[in-house]
């Protein structure tokens, strides 16, 4: 037992270092390339924040193990409740116009067709229904495309010869870029065996771990980002990382970890979709009045996460 409480600790360890090494890496390559701070967030910062839910929820898949779904699910109703509810506590988190317009609206609707999906599959996902999440996935890759063009021409057409735009020192972002990842796979199967094994002995069921203490650890990444992120002032880039991020977990994470294999819950998560849709939806009306996130709707979030919390264990 406290060998697995040790490597689930390293796992967490190397989770946070190496998406932390990751994120810093690909906002450097991303910013030299003159992308928007929003953009940025949605693709860069999202996939590489996102790693390691991707990595748990393969690994857990080739084990048939019930983590993938939890950790999936909790990881986004952490990231909207836990996270966006810190980082407004701290400094207030600005939503632009075109989050409230398209991307608030693509992480509703890809949350519904998953829950849709779930739901009818009686908990679980086939690999059908994990290629319809992979197309909605390459249709939300078609949008950001639109955006990076759009950017790249608005670039084209203020660029200053101080405009910081450089294709330059490269080399370094990629190499850590590349250490970055092996941190995360590396630690996500440590967080996979050792935090089964932990749910295996305290007799509590795989999901219910991977709605909680995964989930929690997995979303550490988006916590760390949105916090720098309002710090320096980047309210975009911190917004855009949790939208995209949700979107990769429900559409990349669950479509690629469905294709590799079959997942099934090992328990109902009807209480874990009704809680990942409200917090979504929640999200219009706190943001629709200032067009940003302060200290009371980091409060509110705050208590819908601590609900959340209650509810699965309740009910686990």
């Amino acid at each position: 037992m406290v060998i697995n409480l040790v490597l689930l600790t390293a796992g967490f360890l190397a989770l946070i270092k190496g998406a932390d090494v990751l994120v810093d890496s690909a906002v450097l390559i991303s910013r030299r390339s003159g992308l928007s701070e929003l953009l940025i967030g949605l693709t860069i910062v999202a996939f590489g924040t996102s790693l390691p839910e991707l990595a748990v929820s393969i690994s857990a898949a080739l084990k048939d193990s019930g983590i993938a779904v939890g950790n999936v699910l909790g990881s986004n109703v952490a990231n909207i409740a836990l996270v966006l509810g810190i980082g407004s506590l701290i400094l207030p988190v600005k939503v632009s116009r075109a989050s409230i317009i398209y991307e608030i609206p693509f992480v509703l609707f890809s949350s519904v067709v998953v829950s849709m999906l779930l739901l009818l599959r009686g908990s679980a996902l086939t690999r059908f229904d994990g290629a319809i999440l992979l197309c909605l996935f390459v249709i939300f890759l078609a949008y950001a495309g639109k955006m990076a063009i759009g950017d790249y021409s608005k670039n084209l057409f203020n660029t200053t010869h101080d405009s910081g735009i450089s294709s330059h020192g490269l080399a370094k972002p990629f190499l850590l870029t590349i250490m970055g990842i092996a941190g995360v796979v590396i630690g996500s199967e440590l967080v996979v065996r050792s935090g089964t094994s932990v749910a295996l002995f305290f007799g509590v069921s795989e999901t219910l771990v991977g709605l909680t203490v995964v989930a929690i650890g997995t979303s550490l990444p988006e916590l760390v980002t949105t916090i720098a992120a309002g710090l320096k002032k980047s309210g975009a880039l911190a917004f855009g990382n949790l939208l995209g991020s949700n979107i990769m977990n429900l559409l990349l994470v669950l479509g690629l970890a469905s294709i590799v294999s079959p997942i099934v819950a090992d328990r109902s998560v009807l209480f874990e979709i009704i809680f990942m849709i409200g917090s979504v939806l929640l999200l219009i009306p706190l943001c629709l009045k200032d067009r940003q996130f302060g200290r009371v709707s980091g409060f509110l979030l705050l208590f819908v996460y601590i609900a959340f919390v209650f509810t699965t264990i309740v009910s686990g």
